[in-house]
Order: structure tokens, then C-alpha cells, then sequence
């Protein structure tokens, strides 16, 4: 495990090789979908061998798959877009993009893998991400970096750059935990003289959550819980999780949805705490494929006159 991590830190950083984002010529178009198709068929064995010795053999192929492929010039530029194992997000201002993965331990517990690829017109900026959840004694207190990465597969980048000094990103990812429980977070990300940062306290609410460099959720594995970001509301909204019995309070591995929501509202750079939030359906283009019965019921009466 050990070894795959020094190979992808000495193959990213071997990996600054001239990039000038322009259109990707057929040949380099041909060598990156050769290169996408190596990494689904490596991607599908990490996933569904039943061996773990050859899920991580080819894990640490498929990172050294990954890296050349995104030594290739113009290669921020393509999309993976058939390589749906792999988590793969660009953020919304086009500043750079997350590729998260994860690979599954026999007992039930797993170890995830990632990269950020930056944008750059002359050369590839690579920082790995390096699972180091094993040893991080209090995860929501604790600021981190690339090398020391609460490992998760990210599904959302919310970037935050107003009324704040200080831009950064929300990322909302699935973490996993073990046989037992599941976990979600709400990771914040900045950079620092171009070096990515995780952790910040921007969260307001109650006393458990003021001062958090991120938020850590923790509930019983057999349940589902949402977490997801409203745009038209700027609020991440979330299940409400709750033990079954008072007596069970300390046992997160108990714990799921209460059929109410909380939400997290951006307000002047902070994510301010609300409990008890009613959701609002999102406009959807499918909206216009729906016709109200009680409108169509008017339409043939008129018609019948």
C-alpha cells in the first residue's frame, strides 16, 4: 500500500512536462482515449475482483495508467467521460479537477486514492492525495493536506468566493467507514501558494459545529442519507440523523434519517446552521413534459361544449 502511494508522489511529481491547453490534436485525442480504456478495464477489476491482491495490483497499475495519461500534453482538456469508476469533478470556475477513487479492504473497510490535476497553460501540476484517515485521531478539528488527506470520493465542488478573504471550495463526498457504518463529509478546500489545503472553519450553528474545519457524518450502513447542495437556495441540505432510542444516542453506527432536514446556508462566506428546513423542489426541463390532470380535465370539458 505503502509503495503505491511513493510510486503516484514520484511519478505526479515526475509529471511536469510542457502543457499548453489548447485543442487536442487527433493524435493526442487517440492516445488519451487508448490510455481511457486501459483505466475502465483496470478500474472495473479494482472494483469487482474478488481478490483484494489484485484489486490493489491493479490499483497501482491503474495509477501509473492515470499519471501518464495526464502527462499527455493538452490532457486537462479531455474529459474521461467513459470512465464512470472513477470519480472524476472539475470545479465550476475551471481552476482545476478531482479525481477520487476508492478500493474495498476484505473486512468491510476501504482506502481511497485521489489527485488534483490544476489548470495550466505550461505544465502539468499534479498534487496525489494521500489517505491518511488511519491515523487522524479527531478528523473535524484537524487541518490537513494533500499528504495527510481524510480520504473520500467527491460528487460535489462548491466554490466560495465572495464576501470571504479567503476563496475555497466545499467538496461533498462519500467516505465509507466499515461493515458497520457509513460515513459522509463536507471537506473544505483552498490552496496556498498553489499547494492545496484541506480544512477551514466556516461553519456556524451550534456549539458542536462552530470552529470545525469540516463535518464528518457517521450513520448506519444498511441506511441512505442525502447530502446535497441547492444552488438556487446557496444551502447544503442535509438528512437529519438520529439514533432509534435515546439509549442508543453514542453509537453512530445506529444512527439514520429522522425524516427531517438541516441545511448549511451561505451567508457572507460562512455556512450558517438551520434546523428544520423545508426542501424545494429544483426546476427540472421535465417539468415541461408534465401536464396537470386537473388542467387537462378543463381542456375536454371545454372541448365537449
Amino acid at each position: 500500500m505503502s509503495r503505491i502511494i511513493l510510486m503516484f508522489l514520484l511519478l505526479a511529481g515526475f509529471g511536469k512536462v510542457a502543457l499548453g491547453q489548447k485543442p487536442l490534436t487527433d493524435a493526442q485525442l487517440s492516445k488519451l482515449n487508448a490510455y481511457q480504456d486501459t483505466l475502465k478495464e483496470l478500474a472495473f477489476k479494482v472494483i469487482n475482483s474478488p481478490d483484494q491482491s489484485e484489486r490493489y495490483e491493479s490499483n497501482a497499475i491503474m495509477v501509473r495508467t492515470l499519471v501518464r495519461a495526464l502527462q499527455t500534453q493538452n490532457s486537462y482538456t479531455f474529459e474521461f467521460d467513459s470512465l464512470k469508476s472513477l470519480s472524476i469533478q472539475r470545479s465550476p470556475d475551471n481552476a482545476f479537477r478531482l479525481f477520487t477513487w476508492h478500493v474495498m479492504n476484505r473486512n468491510g473497510t476501504y482506502r481511497f486514492y485521489g489527485a488534483i490535476q490544476m489548470e495550466s497553460s505550461d505544465k502539468l501540476q499534479l498534487h496525489p492525495l494521500v489517505d491518511y484517515s488511519n491515523n487522524i485521531n479527531s478528523p473535524q478539528d484537524t487541518l490537513l493536506d494533500n499528504n495527510h488527506w481524510l480520504g473520500s470520493q467527491y460528487y460535489k465542488i462548491i466554490p466560495v468566493n465572495k464576501n470571504t478573504s479567503l476563496p475555497y471550495y466545499i467538496l461533498l463526498g462519500w467516505k465509507g467507514n466499515n461493515v458497520k457504518s457509513t460515513k459522509k463529509v463536507i471537506e473544505v478546500l483552498r490552496f496556498e501558494n498553489n499547494k492545496p489545503i484541506f480544512g477551514m472553519p466556516v461553519f456556524e450553528g451550534k456549539a458542536a459545529l462552530n470552529g470545525k474545519h469540516r463535518i464528518v457524518f457517521e450513520y448506519n450502513r444498511s441506511a441512505s442519507m442525502m447530502l446535497n447542495y441547492e444552488a438556487g437556495e446557496n444551502r447544503i441540505v442535509f438528512d437529519h440523523l438520529a439514533a432509534p432510542a435515546p439509549e442508543m444516542g453514542n453509537n453512530p453506527a445506529l444512527f439514520g434519517p429522522d425524516l427531517s432536514y438541516d441545511g448549511l446556508k451561505l451567508v457572507n462566506g460562512r455556512w450558517k446552521l438551520t434546523q428544520n428546513i423545508t426542501l424545494t423542489n429544483q426546476d427540472s426541463e421535465m417539468d415541461d413534459l408534465y401536464i396537470d390532470p386537473r388542467k387537462r380535465n378543463t381542456e375536454i370539458i371545454n372541448k365537449l361544449k
